[in-house]
């Protein structure tokens, strides 16, 4: 899967700008959850107050609670204050102030004028204890009150000495002397002490509603204002998540499909250029599989990647970070819920896993039965086997069936046993948080902020889960296609190439030349030595399985000889590019390839830039100009893919064509007269010899007939060379020659090649 990697080099900025996506994304969604216990705590508990330093405060107000404030503090939070009054302001600044505050009608006020959220914050945590404790003996709130106002005066006076209960605690306040204050406030605190700072900055809160009330602001305006701007901040950055997700829903796609068509474009570049030994190792079937199926479980698994695998730890992270700051003290429960997924993640892919890795090979064998059913056909009917093999793909697809309906009912207990856990998971900190609101060391909004953050928490390790369901299919795929890409092609190119010898143009030889196929223990082919030269037809002939087709594979270098050499136009084929090589080489294989398009297109193949009457040249060689013309469009003819719509001798003339078209220096015919009536194949042998007399014709044959003319006969038996010379010669020479000439030719024939052949010779002495 690693080597993979690589070819995601190209898409770089886009990966990078999917990045940058994914944590503005994970932003957007980890800031929701905060601004909804904004919304609870602030908006609805606090009435759109966000803390204690007040905007406007009365001075009589201002008085009373610095009684309860260090000189330090006081001068402090004056100094961050403005002095607001009838005769103190100037008439246009009172009027604006007026139209705010309506108590400056009849008190002057302190007005905050500063807007650093640091000093807020300070003034904040400076009044709120001196607020609450002056608005708690003024009556207008009870010590036991958690957030609710109380009115009742019993209560807020019980806290006070039984001496000093229905006295007016402020005038008492300003007669005494500064040491007096400190041991009343010293007081007050002792009795304090059982309150949390959560409690006093709540019940604090209460108290500036009921400062703003009291100058005229309208508290309800401020609350309305902070929830609805609360809720629009929420609505941008949902808004903003969602168009960062669709552009990286779109780039991780645009980043997956270029890196699958880059690998495809590889695997099928290296396919192209493999060897007959290495389609022996890789079926056409697994190759196939290898090029789709494989290519497209690793652009899925990019997808996801992309879009969950990323994006999984830059939210888990961020939700940790936020639970870190919400002070809830149950960091514990996200551990739970952490190792709970880990652990059913893992049991299941431990229990998958093997599935998984035999799924692409049960794929593979799908394909391969499928393919040769459909490709044998018309064997099956005739022998009537369909039942046969409907059997065999019924086994190959139950296999495959048994494989995926175990992992996907493995898989179905994931998503059952994660909403279990996440259930479990929000019980607990439901459970819990109640306990510390209650106790009131938490409040409502930070409760519902964790549970969000431990959702998203736990959804960041569910992503991961879900991706390594797909992850083993997708590694075994990338090694299936690394294995293809990755295979070192047996035939190369030289770095340095030799040039072909002018005066040997044409010449084929093969000087003591053995070859054995890869991982084989004997020599199929054994000391071959002859020479096939211009103008000249050297046939090959032999028993089946005699090597005959793997000799002349040698020629274009489908395969390499394993001993000794293999030379044209006096040049090893090792030592020249097989581009070059097969550039004057027009080979004419024993099946017929045809390829969709027009006949024309199919002729043109091995050159494009043949003209018209090439074209027909070639078509009359080849003896196929009759059908041809027969048809409604002629040369633009449509051909189906793989020729099916054309006969099989008629697709063998056009092969023959293609070749003769190309204009090559050496002919190599490959038993491709086998699908031509007599009559044709004498005629079309006729048209070689007159028309392309010049060139190196090899015919490989079966038939006596196609090669009784040949200047030399090569006779293989069990990949040695064992008879060389003209038809009459090997009849009267070779055995094995005679032997299948015999089963081929009448006695007259036979006879009167073997006169002719003594005549010849006694002549000749």
């Amino acid at each position: 899967m690693k080597k993979l990697m690589r070819y995601l080099k190209p898409f770089r900025v886009s990966i990078l700008a999917v990045v940058v996506l994914l944590v503005l994304q994970a932003f957007c969604d980890l800031s929701l959850p905060q601004y909804t216990s904004y919304i609870v705590d602030v908006g609805i508990q606090q009435g759109g107050i966000e803390d204690c330093a007040l905007e406007a405060v009365r001075v009589s107000t201002y008085q009373k609670m610095q009684y309860f404030m260090s000189s330090e503090d006081s001068e402090y939070v004056l100094k961050h204050y403005k002095y607001v009054g009838k005769e103190t302001s100037s008439d246009s600044e009172y009027t604006k102030y007026l139209k705010k505050y309506e108590i400056l009608e009849s008190e002057d006020i302190y007005v905050l004028d500063t807007k650093d959220k640091e000093v807020k914050e300070k003034i904040s945590d400076i009044i709120a204890k001196p607020l609450f404790i002056s608005a708690m003996l003024d009556g207008s709130i009870s010590m036991t009150s958690d957030s609710d106002e109380a009115t009742d005066d019993s209560s807020s006076m019980s806290v006070l000495p039984e001496e000093l209960q229905g006295q007016d605690i402020f005038m008492m306040l300003s007669m005494m002397t500064e040491e007096q204050i400190a041991d009343f406030n010293s007081q007050i605190d002792t009795m304090m002490e059982g309150l949390t700072s959560a409690i006093l900055s709540q019940s604090a809160v209460v108290v500036v509603k009921q400062e703003y009330s009291a100058i005229g602001m309208n508290v309800n305006r401020i609350q309305i204002n902070y929830i609805v701007m609360a809720g629009l901040k929420m609505l941008g950055l949902a808004v903003v998540g969602m168009i960062a997700a669709i552009i990286v829903g779109y780039l991780a796609s645009l980043i997956a499909a270029g890196v699958s068509k880059n690998v495809r474009g590889k695997v099928f570049e290296k396919v192209v250029g493999f060897s007959n030994a290495e389609f022996d190792k890789f079926s056409t079937a697994s190759l196939i599989t290898r090029s789709t199926n494989d290519i497209q479980q690793v652009q899925m698994l990019l997808v996801m990647m992309f879009r969950m695998v990323l994006y999984a730890p830059i939210l888990g992270i961020g939700g940790i970070l936020k639970v870190a700051n919400t002070k809830t003290n149950m960091g514990w429960i996200i551990a739970v819920a952490v190792a709970a997924v880990l652990l059913l993640v893992g049991t299941l892919m431990i229990i998958a896993m093997p599935k998984f890795k035999s799924m692409q090979k049960l794929v593979d064998r799908l394909n391969l039965v499928t393919r040769e059913i459909l490709t044998g056909l018309p064997v099956i009917r005739a022998f009537s086997r369909e039942k046969h093999e409907e059997k065999r793909f019924d086994v190959a697809n139950q296999d495959l069936t048994k494989t995926n309906l175990f992992v996907n009912r493995t898989m179905t207990f994931m998503m059952p046993m994660m909403m279990f856990v996440m259930n479990g998971i929000s019980l607990l900190i439901i459970w819990f948080g109640g306990k510390g609101i209650n106790a009131g060391t938490l409040q409502v909004g930070d409760m519902m902020a964790f549970l969000q953050y431990t959702m998203q928490i736990v959804m960041s390790f569910l992503m991961l889960s879900m991706i390594s369901v797909m992850l083993p299919r997708a590694a075994v795929s990338a090694n299936r296609i690394m294995e293809v890409i990755d295979t070192e092609n047996l035939i190369k190119d030289p770095e340095n190439k030799k040039a072909f010898v002018p005066s040997k143009k044409g010449v084929v030889e093969f000087k003591n030349m053995s070859f054995a196929y890869p991982n084989a223990e004997e020599d199929v082919l054994v000391d071959i030595t002859f020479t096939a030269n211009p103008g000249e037809t050297t046939a090959i002939i032999g028993s089946t399985g005699s090597g005959k087709s793997t000799l002349i594979n040698l020629i274009p270098r489908l395969y390499d000889a394993t001993k000794g050499e293999v030379l044209v136009d006096g040049v090893n084929v090792k030592d020249i590019t097989q581009h070059d090589l097969r550039g004057r080489i027009g080979f004419i294989p024993q099946k017929g390839v045809l390829f969709s398009g027009t006949i024309d297109s199919n002729i043109r193949y091995g050159k494009q830039e043949a003209t018209e009457e090439d074209i027909k040249r070639a078509v009359r060689i080849a003896q196929a100009q009759d059908f041809i013309e027969e048809k409604p469009d002629k040369y633009e003819e449509s051909i189906a893919q793989g020729g099916s719509n054309v006969s099989g001798g008629q697709k063998q003339r056009l092969s023959i064509a293609r070749a003769i078209a190309k204009d090559p220096e050496i002919y190599i015919f490959d038993d491709s007269f086998s699908a031509l009536d007599f009559k044709t194949d004498a005629a079309l042998r006729k048209a070689l010899n007159d028309e392309i007399a010049d060139s190196t014709i090899i015919i490989v044959a079966q038939r006596i007939s196609t090669i009784l003319h040949a200047e030399q006969i090569i006779v293989l038996d069990e990949g040695k060379v064992v008879g060389k010379g003209t038809h009459s010669e090997l009849l009267a020479n070779c055995d094995v020659y005679y032997q299948i000439a015999s089963s081929q030719l009448s006695e007259k024939e036979i006879e009167a090649s073997i006169k002719g052949a003594k005549e010849g010779g006694e002549s000749h002495e």
